[in-house]
C-alpha cells in the first residue's frame, strides 16, 4: 500500500488539526478508520472469491481427468473380457452360448411399486358398526350432546 512513516502521520495529523478542528477530529476519525475497515473486508471478500473460483476451476479440470481416465479404464476392461470370451469360446469349441458354463442367469430384481403408507384395509361397515369405530368425523358438542343422560331414563 502507500508507505507512511512517523514524520508523515504526524504532518498529517497536524494538517488534519488545524483544517478541521479539535472538536470534530475524533468524529471524522471514527469515520476515517470506520470506511478503512470496511475497505479492508470488500479487498478480503474479493480475494476469498478469486481464490474459491480458482479452486472449482482446479477441481473442475481434476474431475475431468479422473472421469477420462475411468472411461479408458471401462473400455479396456470390456476389450480384454471380449477378447477373454472369444478365446474361451474358441479353446472350448462352444460357439452356441455365450455365457460361461456353471453361470446362471437370473432375471434382473424389480421393486413391487408397493405403497406402504396406503392403507388398502377392507373392513366392512357392519364389523366397524359392531366394533364401535368412528367412522365420521363427530363435533365435541354433538358428542356430549349424544351420551348426555336423557330425563326419563335411569341408569
Amino acid at each position: 500500500m502507500i508507505d507512511l512513516g512517523i514524520s508523515k502521520m504526524a504532518l498529517i495529523g497536524a494538517v488534519a488539526l488545524i483544517v478541521i478542528g479539535p472538536e470534530k477530529l475524533p468524529r471524522v476519525a471514527r469515520t476515517v478508520g470506520m470506511l478503512l475497515g470496511k475497505a479492508q473486508r470488500y479487498v478480503a471478500d474479493v480475494k476469498n472469491e478469486v481464490n474459491r473460483s480458482m479452486e472449482l476451476d482446479e477441481l473442475k479440470k481434476m474431475k475431468e481427468t479422473v472421469e477420462g481416465a475411468a472411461r479408458d479404464v471401462e473400455n479396456s476392461i470390456q476389450t480384454n473380457a471380449s477378447d477373454f470370451e472369444k478365446s474361451w469360446a474358441e479353446a472350448t469349441g462352444d460357439s452356441s452360448s455365450s455365457a460361461l458354463p456353471g453361470m446362471e442367469i437370473f432375471p434382473e430384481y424389480k421393486h413391487p411399486k408397493k405403497k406402504w403408507r396406503l392403507k388398502q384395509g377392507a373392513t366392512p361397515q357392519w364389523y366397524k358398526a359392531r366394533s364401535g369405530v368412528r367412522t365420521r368425523a363427530q363435533s365435541g358438542a354433538a358428542r356430549v350432546a349424544r351420551f348426555r343422560p336423557q330425563p326419563g331414563r335411569l341408569s
